[in-house]
């Protein structure tokens, strides 16, 4: 993918955003941060913070983006960001609903002088609803889309908070995706944008479809109770003698290629059985014969095998691990050790941080302002720069 030519204006803060405006920096989109003039970005100095001072999480999605600080509520900001998008590509931004119409910077405010606007709102809950003007977080979306209920394994447990932030990195890819689509329209159509709207709570509900038709049926299905929750023995996770292994033997090739080669090709038939007697026998057969193994060794004796049985691994292991290794998926050339662009076939881009406000200048002398004008919106404070 080439996204190089494709301006992108980033209004966004912390992850979800950021996370989706890095994705399109990675496929060589210009990518520019508007933050305001006092603290931008909050992430910037959020702790845990690396070696050279800057939040871990601000470096993780921000590389090879510019940065130009603008106070939005004064008329001189307002002024330049709109004339930064007469020349954009697409405008993300993660205000809660409203709050970019408040500021005089919203879509209908700027499709006027340009109308290949692509401009994508990433919101919690979306642009509508009830909940629409509601605070949150990660935990409040998933809760809501239903992914915190099945994190259990029976209903009698308390839901866990999940490893990842599912619905910030769900959102974040949404919005990227849309934002290419939405592009690519343009191209191909009549040469005009639109306005998306991408809600982190619904890219989370998206992602249940494999409980989807039954809760659409009026069922209600329960963790542990549901194919890839735990009800399939052949598909769940075993505790060995040291770690945990993961055994995904859904198709009946791969459950007789696992019984051929640990020896227990009784346990062949067994495949698919609906019998709640048979399939908590067989699990506690399971149970017991991966105890008798470490996870490494379980992984060494069928990771080459069609079995699809594979080891649990920390987020530490999982960086160091050979597959991720080979795959280039970490880059250690910079000042940081970075997770890059998931995608082969992106070239990688800029890897530096731009500094708040870095590229002031640079980019409203591109949108036509003159050294007397840079100097009196710096006078009144509606712009920054180091």
């Amino acid at each position: 993918m080439d996204l190089s030519g494709v301006r992108v204006l980033d209004l966004t803060r912390l992850l979800p955003g950021p996370y989706a405006t890095q994705l399109l920096a990675d496929c060589g989109a210009d990518v520019v941060k508007v933050e305001d003039t006092g603290a931008g970005d909050y992430a910037r100095g959020m702790p845990p913070t690396t070696d050279a001072g800057h939040g871990e999480l601000f470096d993780a999605v921000n590389r090879g983006k510019r940065s130009v600080a603008l106070d939005l509520k004064t008329e001189g900001g307002t002024e330049a960001f709109r004339a930064l998008a007469a020349g954009a590509d697409a405008v993300i931004e993660s205000f809660r609903p409203g709050v970019v119409d408040r500021l005089g910077v919203g879509y209908g405010d700027l499709r006027g002088a340009n109308s290949g606007l692509v401009y994508c709102s990433l919101s919690g809950y979306g642009q509508d609803g009830p909940l629409a003007d509601r605070v949150g977080h990660d935990l409040n979306y998933v809760g809501l889309a239903g992914l915190l209920d099945m994190t259990r394994e029976t209903p009698d447990e308390a839901p866990r908070v999940p490893g990842y932030p599912v619905a910030d990195m769900a959102g974040g890819l949404f919005a990227a995706f849309a934002v290419c689509g939405a592009l690519l329209s343009r191209e191909l159509g009549d040469g005009t944008g639109e306005h998306l709207d991408v809600s982190m709570t619904d890219a989370v509900l998206s992602f249940g479809q494999a409980v989807a038709p039954a809760a659409l049926r009026g069922e209600n299905p329960r963790p542990g109770a549901t194919p890839l929750t735990g009800a399939y023995p052949w598909y769940d996770v075993y505790e060995a003698a040291e770690g945990y292994v993961t055994l995904a033997a859904l198709e009946p090739q791969f459950w007789e290629a696992f019984c051929g080669t640990v020896g227990r090709e009784e346990w062949v038939p067994v495949h698919g059985t609906e019998d709640p007697a048979e399939r908590t026998a067989l699990r506690e057969e399971l149970a017991s014969l991966f105890a008798e193994r470490t996870r490494d060794e379980w992984v060494d004796l069928l990771g080459d095998t069609d079995a699809a049985v594979g080891g649990v691994y920390s987020p530490g292991e999982a960086v160091e691990h050979p597959q991720v290794a080979a795959r280039g998926l970490v880059d250690r050339e910079g000042e940081e050790a970075r997770v890059g662009s998931p995608v082969r076939g992106t070239e990688a881009g800029d890897e530096s941080l731009p500094a708040q406000g870095e590229h002031t200048v640079e980019l409203l002398e591109e949108a036509g302002y003159g050294d007397e004008e840079l100097a009196a919106l710096r006078e009144s404070g509606a712009v920054d720069y180091p």
